[in-house]
């Protein structure tokens, strides 16, 4: 397998575009593989399958919440059992608490005087998993900022924001451990993205001891410098470098393909993989 898009969202969680859009947008990119990384959710992958052009592979995944030390982790799962008990039950105590914190969210807005309502959110994000990018357009949509990018500043939802309040997330090395239970392997997603992101090389080598697979070198949000960083931590702990665009569709102005995976990462991946799997094309 060689030119693959290993982080991709939809609109089953905070992307834009239904699942079957982006596996089109995706065959029209060139890429002979992509991974639906929805956070939180496999809600589109049934859709993402039936829809696949010839030639494309589905590499199944998600993108799970997490929190190290107080800061925000997030962790590329791939190849696991959407129905493995645990994790799919923590995975439904993540989206439930995701409500429970959008609408805390919208009502720290209101005291600010933003004028957003919880009906405003709930319209866009429909039956998707609710994020901070739903909130954000909806902020958009009443005028209270000029675009959702605006959303994110100290000023309204980001990460250190008047209005921003914490969500469950699993720690780091049980989110590894659910992952293998299940059958899959875990990558450290954009490791090096900006302050609340960044994690030390002890931190991830830690990870690394746990079973993490591994990390996420080529995104749109590294560096040169941080990549060079990362492929030297990726080989220092054996970890497998992944890549990949992060794209949401409108909101990242429909940046699929724009990083990629080395041609063999696929391959490693899926043989660091508890048991074995076999990954299917669409041929009609």
């Amino acid at each position: 397998m060689s030119r693959a898009d290993l982080h991709v969202h939809s609109n089953a969680s905070d992307g834009t575009d239904p699942p079957a859009e982006v596996m089109r947008r995706a065959a029209a990119a060139g890429l002979d593989v992509v991974a639906l990384t929805d956070h939180d959710t496999t809600a589109g992958h049934d859709e993402a399958r039936a829809a696949l052009p010839p030639g494309l592979t589905l590499f199944p995944g998600m993108e799970l919440s997490c929190q190290l030390g107080g800061r925000s982790v997030h962790m590329l799962a791939y190849l696991f059992d959407p129905d493995h008990g645990e994790l799919a039950a923590e995975t439904e105590l993540i989206r439930d608490d995701r409500v429970h914190r959008a609408r805390a969210m919208v009502a720290r807005l209101n005291d600010l005087g933003a004028n957003v309502t919880w009906d405003d959110v709930a319209a866009i994000a429909g039956t998707s998993v609710v994020g901070r990018p739903h909130i954000a357009r909806a902020m958009a949509q009443a005028g209270v900022i000029d675009d959702p990018a605006g959303a994110f500043t100290s000023d309204w939802i980001g990460d250190d924001g008047r209005a921003y309040v914490e969500k469950y997330a699993l720690d780091p090395a049980r989110a590894i451990a659910l992952v293998r239970a299940a059958g899959g392997v875990s990558v450290l997603a954009h490791p090096r993205a900006g302050r609340e992101w960044d994690l030390s090389g002890e931190e991830i080598a830690g990870l690394a001891a746990v079973g993490l697979a591994g990390l996420e070198v080529w995104h749109p949000d590294h560096t040169e410098a941080e990549r060079r960083w990362l492929l030297a931590t990726a080989t220092e702990w054996d970890l497998i470098p992944t890549g990949g665009s992060d794209d949401h569709g409108l909101l990242t102005s429909y940046s699929i393909a724009s990083e990629t995976a080395a041609p063999d990462t696929v391959d490693r991946l899926l043989a660091r993989k508890p048991d074995s799997v076999t990954l299917g094309t669409e041929s009609g």
